[in-house]
Formats: C-alpha cells, structure tokens, sequence
C-alpha cells in the first residue's frame, strides 16, 4: 500500500508540474496574442504615421498618372502625411498591379488602378497574371471615369449610328475599325458594339492610341472607339464625327452626342475606362473607410472636379462595397466580350 501510494504522489506532481507548464504556456500565448491585438489596433487608430505610397502603374502622362497625382497631391493636404506617387510601368499594369497585390495589407501601399484594363487583362491573360483582382485586393473607392466616343473618318457617308449601322450591313467586311491592342477597353467597346447587333467590322491593330488616331484622321482606317480626351480635338477641328458614347449619360464635354442606347436601342450599353484605388487584401476595414471617406470628401470639391475633367475625366466617387461589385460586373462582362468574340493576346 505504501509502494502504491508513493506512486501516486509521484503520478500528481508530474501532473502539477504537466499543468504548470501549460498553463505557463497558455499564458504567454495569451500574453502575445493580446499584445499583437493592441499593437494592432494602435497602428490602425494611429493611421498615418508615416508616408504612404501610391503605386501607379503605367508612365508619367496617361490617365491613371493624372489622377494618381491629382489624389496623391490632394490626400497629402488633409490625412497628415505624404502621399508620395511611384511610377511602376510595365506590362499593361500588371507589374505594379502584381506588386502591390504582394505588399503588407497595412495602408501604406496602394495601387492608383485602371480597373478597366485590370479587369479586361485578367481575363484576357489569366494563364499569365500573378494577381487575382477579387482575391488580392480590397477595393478604396473608385475615383473617375473616363467615357469613350464613337467616331468614324468624315469620309465614311454616314452621318449618324443608324446610317452607320445600315451602311455596315450593306458592306461586311468593308468597315474597318482601329484599335490600340488586344486588351485595350477602346477594342472591347468595339468588339461589344460588333456582337450585339451582329455586324461585319474588319479590325486593324495598332500599338497604341497615337498610331491609330493619325491613321484614322489620314483615311486608313474608318472607324474607331476611342477615349474623349484623345478624340476630342479632332472632332472639334471636324477631322473625326462623332456618333455616340459609350456612356449610359450624355456627357457635358459632347452634350449633342447621344448614347449608344439612344442611337441604337441595346439597352444598358455603358462602357467607360474605370480608374480606383485598391489596397492589399486584408488591409484594416477601418483603414479602408479612413481613406475612402477622405477620397470621398476630395472628390465633392468643385475645383478637384474641374482639374480632372481637364484631363478628361468624370469624377465618380462609389465606396468600397459599390466599388467591389462594379468590379465584379467588369470583371464577368469582359469575360463574355472575349468570349464571345473570340479575342486573344497579342
């Protein structure tokens, strides 16, 4: 009995000491796992406390640069730290799509996105692109838009949508349209416009709007869709007509030009280049509403409307739930555009 009971006693302090450790243990995980909590909640309370980046990911000059620096320069004057722009060129966007997708989801690199191009490149190029823009970003806000213009070379003997569209009918295969590459949201508008009232368009690529636009002006080509800012002042000079936009609105720059729902009935036709800007996937939910309340406060000032329209863009604030489910929409009907026409990378 004795024996037993020796052994007993020595079965219970190895336990005591088995549940000592544990529960020396379980008190430093606590221990940490509460710091971390606290250390987290006062990097999101105390957000900024530190320069912030905004990765634009095409050169200096188009219109994702424009804006980026228009909302860098104006975000740095009232959330108290600069908003430094940083040029990633390269690939269509994907290498500082792909970079920031990467970065710590802290607030303190934001990608300035084309969403448009974005979302027409994940699907025309998915086999190849590293990102996956639902899963690896958490939207902002989107910013602006910027509309695109049908326009056709005066020579074509159409003077608006209907005659054109009866001229095509007439002639497949003649009407050729021009475009700036295989991704570029000015070919989807086209190929959309082509599929839905089934007509015969011959597609000329070119590498970049510039080409394109000389060639249609020269005659070469015929017709185009192309972005207001760059078809603007052609169709000013009466180098270019103009037959509708792609937008569901009329828009001020064009106010005589209709819609392409107006000028030829397809319901709901509403094509733009959408521009926005996407944090890193798991960045703070308060963080997210810090920045899209102030981007929001921003774009309600008339002056900062007035300098983005000058470089053709309409300021179209929509928060961070509105702006996730207008990239979903992008994202599932460029799908069926290059679906449905067949496109592929160049």
């Amino acid at each position: 009995m004795e024996i037993i009971g020796a052994e007993v006693q020595l079965l219970l302090k190895h336990m005591r000491q088995q549940l000592i450790r544990w529960l020396g243990a379980a008190l430093c995980a606590t221990f940490f796992t509460l710091s971390a909590v606290a250390q987290n909640d006062s990097a999101v309370k105390n957000y900024p406390d530190k320069p912030i980046r905004l990765v634009i990911p095409f050169p200096p000059g188009g219109a994702t640069d424009v804006i980026g620096r228009i909302m860098a320069q104006e975000l740095s004057k009232t959330i108290g730290q600069q908003v430094v722009p940083d040029n990633r060129a390269g690939d269509s966007g994907n290498i500082g799509a792909d970079m920031v997708a990467k970065s710590a989801p802290d607030g303190y690199t934001l990608l300035m996105g084309a969403l448009t191009s974005h979302s027409i490149n994940s699907n025309l190029d998915k086999d190849r692109i590293k990102y996956n823009l639902e899963k690896d970003f958490t939207p902002v806000a989107i910013v602006g838009v910027v509309p695109l213009v049908f326009v056709v070379n005066p020579s074509v003997p159409v003077k608006n949508m209907k005659e054109f569209i009866a001229y095509a009918k007439a002639n497949p295969g003649k009407l050729t349209f021009a475009s700036s590459g295989a991704g570029a949201p000015q070919r989807l508008a086209m190929e959309m416009f082509r599929y839905q009232l089934g007509l015969d368009l011959l597609h000329v690529p070119y590498k970049g709007s510039g080409p394109a636009m000389t060639d249609l002006v020269g005659g070469q080509v015929l017709s185009m869709s192309e972005t207001v800012p760059a078809a603007l002042q052609f169709i000013q000079a009466g180098q270019l007509r103009a037959l509708a936009v792609t937008t569901n609105k009329r828009i001020s720059q064009l106010p005589d030009v209709p819609t392409i729902t107006e000028a030829t009935g397809l319901p709901n036709f509403d094509v733009v280049s959408m521009f926005g800007i996407e944090a890193p996937a798991g960045t703070p939910k308060p963080i997210i509403y810090k920045l899209s309340a102030e981007i929001k406060n921003i774009l309600q000032r008339p002056d900062v409307q007035e300098r983005m329209l000058a470089a053709g863009v309409y300021v179209n604030y929509l928060s961070p739930a509105e702006s996730s489910k207008r990239i979903t929409r992008e994202l599932n009907m460029w799908a069926k555009v290059i679906k449905d026409a067949n496109i592929k990378v160049d």
